[in-house]
């Protein structure tokens, strides 16, 4: 057996969108289950986000402190943005994500892993990347604002990282996903043998 996730679509019998914010909206699906009754099925509707492990030559990881209302911490996390225009190539809005966050370019692109971050409730595709060969960007920095504002900038050993994620220390899931990933790489087949940079996306679609 191929352990490998499918594309499927059941049936919708109707659809509503009760909310439309800024970036973000609440759909109400009514989807016909296998046994053929209906079940109705509410989940947030996301354009998509990417997200940087950006390793600088001494192996640290680019990190940042930031507030999130919804859980109520600060959370350690590494770069990461909305892919704010539909059909967006994912690797240039993580190359401007690594700007406006950390003022910080890469010359060596990697996919580290795709996923979906709650599948049960929410349709966000998240693409991760693998950043190496750091230097500082050119020009004057990103003006931020609101919750960006407050940002800490760190440079971390991916060792300290691991431990932190494996005592329930760090929680944000892109840094989660991305640490343990970025392991796994490491002890399998090479950093060099993940997938390059623009490699397909169904979840997000996009032109090269």
């Amino acid at each position: 057996m191929t352990i490998k996730d499918t594309a499927e679509e059941w049936e919708v019998r109707a659809t509503a969108t009760p909310f439309t914010g800024n970036k973000t909206s609440v759909r109400t699906d009514d989807v016909v289950m296998p046994d053929g009754s209906v079940a109705r099925r509410d989940y947030q509707v996301h354009p998509g986000s990417v997200a940087v492990l950006a390793l600088d030559d001494e192996g640290r990881a680019l990190v940042i402190r930031q507030y999130r209302h919804p859980v109520r911490h600060k959370l350690w996390e590494i770069p990461a943005g909305l892919l704010d225009i539909p059909g967006e190539n994912p690797l240039h809005a993580a190359q401007r994500e690594l700007y406006e966050e950390a003022h910080v370019k890469a010359e060596d692109w990697r996919v580290l892993t795709d996923v979906y971050t709650t599948p049960g409730g929410c349709d966000e595709a998240v693409r991760i990347f693998l950043a190496r060969d750091l230097s500082e960007a050119e020009g004057q920095r990103f003006e931020v604002e609101d919750e960006e504002a407050d940002m800490e900038l760190s440079r971390v050993p991916v060792d300290d990282l691991v431990r932190g994620v494996l005592a329930g220390e760090l929680h944000n899931n892109c840094l989660v996903v991305g640490v343990l990933a970025l392991t796994a790489a490491r002890s399998g087949d090479g950093l060099d043998a993940l997938r390059p940079a623009e490699a397909p996306w169904p979840a997000r679609p996009f032109e090269a």
